[in-house]
């Protein structure tokens, strides 16, 4: 037997297999680690399906998952057949390697080396660029839906009579599928020239490069493919032209032709087009030639043509023929782009309107009275009352309120719509007594209750007058569902429903607590499900807590903007969600756009920078930071509900084709504009986003001369917002108004223009922004003549600081250590001239939220500032206006005994409605919700036949208030 032992340099080390055990070891160890990765990576995938699935959009997951599964496999398949199938040929037409030189001898061992291998090599090169091609193309799935679905605009572009969803849904599907092409033969162009060298087809020889027959065909074919798709660039340039963005002094982003595009550019790209043609031809011959002699001279014909056709020549127009004459060369380019910009942004339908900027007469009386009826002056400033609701109302140290609260419209008992001031009562995690995890995510799951306030007065200390407060919520606004599981600061998950009971809220009797009864969320009871969701949220006491059991469900993706843009990913949010009680329910309402940036001839803007305002860097979210459009249409109206998380889009835009495009994508997801409740329809508005981005495209676009737009001399800016220190643009405003000319008051939505580097007004802009009016959305613009002043916002900001005897009532205002803070400054017409109205709060002298103390108002020359709008212009106006004091509560003493009112119909009314604040009162210690609501309804029906019955009775001939 041979010797295994050790020699004469000693011992050595017996080196086996490893046992059967340890192998057996080894290999289940190896699998569970291939299982657990792959079971990272499915978590995701499923998570995201169960999520969809729980919120009733699984075909939004579906559809757009096979769409990025098949673009991935065709253009992975593609692009991995067209450079492995170049490799296979270029190893294929190899030269037999006989006599080698000495350049090939030293490539020898390459060969060699890579001979075994050279079938797992090709597998492999051409997967990691099928793989690579794969994922790049199934980012396109948003191209391919919108072309393969596109349907018709019914406009055409104006040079090329075109369609206009050609170039919003084609021409950027023909552009990735050039872009693929370049790709494709580029890549196999480099693999086939590298194994023509390695194999000896191409050689580096001292005066240059040889290539064998084979070799000079297969390569210059591959350079005809390229040239090709050159030649098809070009003549898709000629389309891109309509939508190409250059820099014009008229306006930035500028798109669309110029005269030097029409008359230099576009015969440039058809004469190269033309040329690489021939080119590829050429290359195309040396199949039969097997030189390279013409194809290099005609692709240096092509070259130096693109820069002296395409380069040179435009440079020369440009400097001879537009330079010395522009305004009469560039005019029919710019009402084409004036026209179209107009029309993709919506603002087309805007009316601008001649505004003296000066009163129209002397009746003060007149003007005084006017007054008050020109607009609910809402002296409640939501994006600063926020710290004042949250120190009346927050009540718990684990709710809060949002920066910035929301403004709507809701009816008093006497069926009156009123301004009012909105916040929802939500979750705050930082305020929780002890956090841990079962506190953060089973019992502190979700916020309490509406709080809102009348957005036109407060009370005698400066406080808000509440219609809906409390603990729970009671008030105005009726019974309903005052949980809030989904809101704009829940963005933890949270695990309700199971074993846990959750806390409502907490009084003198004890904590109130409840069990999640809502459908949304995903079920826990699944192990798989704990596991996946343990895996997706790196929680893994998901997976093995006691705190889940039958009935668990998992909630997250809660707030209404994160809701929206996950079941509707083609869809651009609005910045601000705002919140709607609404049958029963407290509904989220998230505006939606459709956007496009292939609308010929339309200037671009980025919704980033065109929807920042003084607000948005710290209380309001900014839409699409980087988003670059050139056409927008708020054609979705999204509510999300705050209990059970349901999502509905409606379709507001009935016209809007790229949203048409989308449904037939999607279909199913977009219910019809008829679906909406008319009561939630009530609620709805003009979105905020939409219209600062009309408004910033309207400081230009308002011209439609061309000749006045390109000399500049009308163009407007958005004044900054003089009451804030960021230097940001002044916020537009919510409130009830009416412009000149219109007999009531609508909801509308505004906002003042200046001129360019100047502080004066310029324009003053509203629009109608009442879901349900007729004229919804009309945008009207009152422009101010340019040769009289008329003080901007920040002028009269200026001239309130400087006026002395008002830096004195600010500087006691100020005594101590209070602060003071300037509202809104709200501008509103009125008898030809312009109204200032802003309130002024103060913060301090123990107390730390603000409270409105004083008024300014500012109408011609005259400025006013005291401690009540109504006292503010009787000042200014020299005359009393209507009593417009808060009427006491219901149950508060007066001064004055009332009328005994003598008609039976009106005393019995009364009658009636005593009797239902009476069950009210008791229904509200019982905490019987029910009742509660149905004596607030037969409350308001009983108030409403009284005052029905006075005014009969006061319309008779001859009668008097207290007439039987």
């Amino acid at each position: 037997m041979p010797d295994r032992g050790g020699g004469p340099s000693g011992p050595r080390i017996r080196v086996g297999r490893p046992s059967r055990r340890v192998r057996t070891l080894l290999m289940t160890l190896g699998v569970l680690a291939v299982l657990a990765m792959a079971f990272v990576m499915f978590a995701g995938f499923w998570t995201d399906w169960l999520w969809y699935r729980s919120v009733k959009y699984s075909s939004v997951f579906t559809t757009t998952l096979w769409t990025k599964i098949g673009l991935f496999s065709v253009f992975g398949l593609l692009m991995a057949a067209a450079v492995g199938v170049n490799i296979w040929l270029a190893h294929r037409l190899r030269p037999p390697l006989s006599a080698m030189s000495m350049e090939q001898q030293s490539l020898d061992r390459y060969r060699m080396s890579i001979a075994p291998y050279k079938k797992w090599l090709l597998l492999g090169i051409t997967a990691l660029i099928g793989l690579i091609a794969g994922a790049s193309a199934s980012g396109q799935w948003r191209t391919w839906l919108m072309w393969v679905n596109g349907v018709p605009f019914n406009q055409k572009d104006p040079q090329f009579n075109m369609d206009v969803s050609f170039y919003a849904f084609e021409l950027p599907w023909y552009r990735f599928l050039l872009g693929f092409g370049f790709a494709a033969a580029v890549l196999s162009l480099i693999a086939a020239a590298l194994v023509h060298y390695l194999y000896g087809g191409l050689r580096i020889t001292s005066p240059g490069a040889r290539a064998t027959a084979a070799a000079t065909g297969h390569l210059s074919v591959l350079l005809g493919l390229f040239v090709s798709l050159k030649a098809v660039a070009y003549w898709l340039d000629r389309y891109g032209l309509a939508v190409k963005s250059s820099d014009f002094r008229a306006t930035d982003n500028w798109t669309g032709l110029r005269y030097v595009d029409a008359n230099a550019y576009l015969p440039a790209k058809t004469i190269l087009f033309c040329i690489a043609v021939i080119c590829a031809v050429l290359f195309f011959a040396t199949l039969w030639r097997r030189t390279w002699q013409l194809p290099v001279i005609g692709f240096g014909l092509m070259v130096l043509s693109a820069i002296l056709i395409g380069g040179l020549y435009p440079a020369i127009v440009q400097k001879f023929q537009v330079q010395p004459n522009e305004q009469a060369k560039e005019s029919p380019y710019v009402e084409k782009n004036i026209e179209a910009t107009r029309d993709a942004y919506g603002i087309d339908t805007s009316k601008v309107t001649d505004y003296p900027g000066a009163a129209s007469s002397t009746d003060k009386v007149k003007q005084r009275k006017e007054a008050d009826t020109t607009a609910s002056i809402r002296l409640l400033d939501p994006n600063i009352v926020s710290p004042t609701f949250q120190q009346l109302q927050q009540i718990k140290g684990y709710y809060t309120f949002p920066a910035t609260l929301d403004v709507d419209r809701y009816k008093d008992p006497a069926g009156k719509s009123q301004d009012t001031v909105i916040g929802l009562r939500e979750l705050n995690l930082d305020g929780i007594p002890k956090n841990n995890w079962i506190n953060d995510h089973f019992k502190f799951t979700h916020g309490y209750g509406v709080v809102a306030a009348k957005g036109t007065t407060t009370d005698s200390e400066g406080k808000p007058v509440f219609t809906e407060s409390d603990l729970p919520s009671r008030g105005q606004l009726g019974t309903f569902q005052q949980q809030i599981y989904y809101g704009e600061k829940t963005k933890q998950y949270s695990i309700v429903g199971g074993p846990q009971t959750e806390l409502d809220y907490s009084d003198d009797k004890g904590e109130k607590t409840t069990s999640y009864k809502g459908k949304s969320g995903v079920n826990l009871a699944n192990p798989f499900n704990r596991a996946a969701y343990a895996m997706a949220f790196s929680e893994p006491q998901i997976l093995y807590s006691g705190a889940i059991g039958d009935g668990s469900r998992i909630l997250y993706n809660r707030t209404p903007k994160e809701r929206v843009e996950a079941v509707a990913p083609w869809l651009t949010i609005d910045g601000d969600a705002y919140p709607a009680v609404v049958g029963g329910k407290i509904q989220w309402i998230v505006d939606a756009y459709t956007t496009s940036n292939g609308y010929p001839y339309a200037s671009r803007t980025t919704l980033g920078e065109t929807t920042a305002d003084a607000l948005t860097d710290s209380q309001r979210a900014v839409v699409a930071q980087e988003n670059q459009v050139n056409y927008i249409r708020n054609s979705v109206k999204a509510t999300v509900d705050a209990y059970d998380g349901t999502v509905h889009l409606y379709q507001w835009d009935t016209e809007d084709p790229v949203l048409k495009t989308w449904m037939k994508a999607f279909p199913g997801t977009v219910k019809a504009k008829s679906e909406i409740m008319p009561q939630l329809k009530e609620h709805m508005r003009y979105p905020q986003d939409l219209f600062k981005v009309q408004r910033e495209l309207l400081t230009r676009y308002h011209v439609t001369d061309p000749q006045t737009f390109l000399s500049g001399s009308e163009a407007w800016q958005v004044p900054d917002d003089p009451t804030n220190k960021s230097g940001n643009a002044v916020p537009p405003y919510y409130l009830s108004m009416k412009m000149p000319k219109q007999t009531d008051q609508a909801f509308s939505l505004t906002t003042t223009f200046t001129p360019n580097g100047r502080d004066n007004l310029s324009a003053f802009m509203a629009v109608n922004a009442e879901a349900d009016a007729k004229d919804y959305g009309r945008i009207e613009i009152l422009k101010l003549p340019a040769s009289t002043t008329v003080a901007g916002p920040k002028q009269v900001q200026s001239q309130f600081n400087s006026d002395e005897v008002i830096a004195e009532k600010i500087r006691l205002l100020k005594g101590g250590d209070s602060e003071v803070e300037y509202g809104n400054l709200m501008t509103l017409p009125l008898d030809g001239d312009l109204l200032y109205v802003e309130p002024v709060y103060v913060r301090g002298g123990g107390v730390n939220y603000p409270l409105l103390k004083k008024v300014l108002v500012s109408y011609g020359k005259e400025t006013a500032f005291e401690d009540t709008l109504g006292e503010a212009l009787n000042k200014v106006f020299g005359a009393e206006g209507a009593d417009t004091t808060e009427p006491p509560p219901p149950g508060d003493d007066t001064t004055k005994p009332p009328t005994t009112p003598q008609d039976p119909t009106v005393k019995q009314a009364l009658a009636d409605a005593q009797k239902a604040f009476d069950d009210g009162e008791k229904a509200l210690k019982e905490g019987d919700w029910t009742a509660y609501g149905k004596a607030q309804d037969e409350l308001a029906a009983a108030l409403k036949r009284a005052a029905d019955a006075e005014a009969k009775a006061a319309a008779k001939p001859g009668a008097t208030p207290d007439a039987p």
